[in-house]
Parts: C-alpha cells; sequence; structure tokens
C-alpha cells in the first residue's frame, strides 16, 4: 500500500492536524525523511504554508493543536509540540505546552531542527506596501534604479515579469531587464 493511502487511512481523509478535508497532502517531519508513513504526516494546504512559513501564521487555525497534541501518531505529537512553540508567547499556547508529554525519542526528534526556538514571525518577500510577492508575479520599480556593475539603468516604472524569489533573503528577488538577470530590493517594487 502507498504512503499517502496509509496516511489517508490513518487521518479518515481528514488533515491529522485540524481535520479539514480540503487539499490534504503527505508532510514528511523534518529532520526525518524516511519516506515513511512513521515520519509522515497527512495534512491540508493551509496548515502546510503555515508549517513551512510561507504563510502569515493564524493563531485561531492553530487552536486545533488543542485536539492533535493528543494523538497517538509520533510526527503529529511532534508538529504539534514545534507549532505550540511558536505560539509560546500566547497564554493559550503556553498552557497546552505545560501539558503536551512527549516520550525521551519523540521529544528529541522534536527539538532536533531548533524550529522550537524560532519566533512566530514569519519572513516573507513583499512589495514596497506589504503586498505578498511570488515566484512569477510581474511587478514595476517605484524608483529609477542603477544596476551595480552593469550599464543597464531600470526607469521608474520598468515592469519585471516572471520574477524568482531569493530564498536566503526576504528583501530581493530575481528578474529580467533589458534580457539580464539581475536582483532587485522588494522596497523599490509595487506588486501589478
Amino acid at each position: 500500500m502507498s504512503i499517502e493511502k496509509l496516511l489517508a487511512e490513518r487521518s479518515n481523509n481528514q488533515c491529522e492536524l485540524c481535520t479539514s478535508a480540503e487539499s490534504l497532502s503527505i508532510y514528511e517531519v523534518p529532520p526525518h525523511s524516511g519516506k515513511n508513513a512513521y515520519d509522515s504526516i497527512f495534512i491540508c494546504e493551509k496548515c502546510k504554508q503555515q508549517l513551512d512559513k510561507k504563510e502569515e501564521l493564524d493563531s485561531k487555525h492553530w487552536q486545533c493543536l488543542n485536539e492533535s497534541m493528543w494523538s497517538e501518531v509520533p510526527a503529529v505529537q511532534v508538529v504539534s509540540w514545534r507549532m505550540l512553540n511558536r505560539f509560546r508567547n500566547e497564554t493559550w499556547a503556553s498552557e497546552k505546552i505545560d501539558m503536551i508529554y512527549l516520550d525521551e525519542e519523540n521529544m528529541a526528534w522534536a527539538k532536533e531542527t531548533g524550529d522550537h526556538e524560532n519566533s512566530a514571525d514569519v519572513d516573507l518577500h513583499k512589495d514596497a506596501y506589504g503586498a505578498l510577492l511570488s515566484d512569477g508575479d510581474t511587478v514595476v520599480t517605484t524608483k529609477s534604479l542603477d544596476v551595480k556593475g552593469s550599464t543597464i539603468n531600470a526607469k521608474l516604472g520598468t515592469i519585471v515579469r516572471n520574477i524568482r524569489l531569493v530564498k536566503e533573503n526576504t528583501e530581493q528577488i530575481e528578474g529580467k531587464i533589458d534580457g539580464q538577470t539581475i536582483v532587485i530590493l522588494t522596497k523599490y517594487l509595487r506588486k501589478k
């Protein structure tokens, strides 16, 4: 039986964190990547986006941890503990952290990535006006920009299509101007 079928059966075709039945997929709980049902959970797209820090955290959505933290599935326990720690500054989450129990092996797994030490802040690529940027978007420059090491000048209002986000730096994107790929600061862009 495939991993997806095993997880769907285990979860009754629901997200193992929030019980949503929409857009479910396999999520391999880092750093394990054994591609097996033990190291994976079946989750919805909203949970996945927030776990991967590709969307702002929604505290109300994660109230579901009140139930999922009691799961008998170790991978669900680990993810629940990590997410509760992202919200540790909120009363409801700190109370749950005091209640959740993970055995020694699962606690070591939960702490292995160091995610529990991070804040709930999510660094996303945003334009000068706060609009969320994604790979493939079209943007417009809000200022004339000289490109370092080149004779290219991106004038105010220059359209840059099919951008790529710089993964390591949320203040930068890559785009083509006059056929040359350059790095542009997001604070000088407006999403079109």
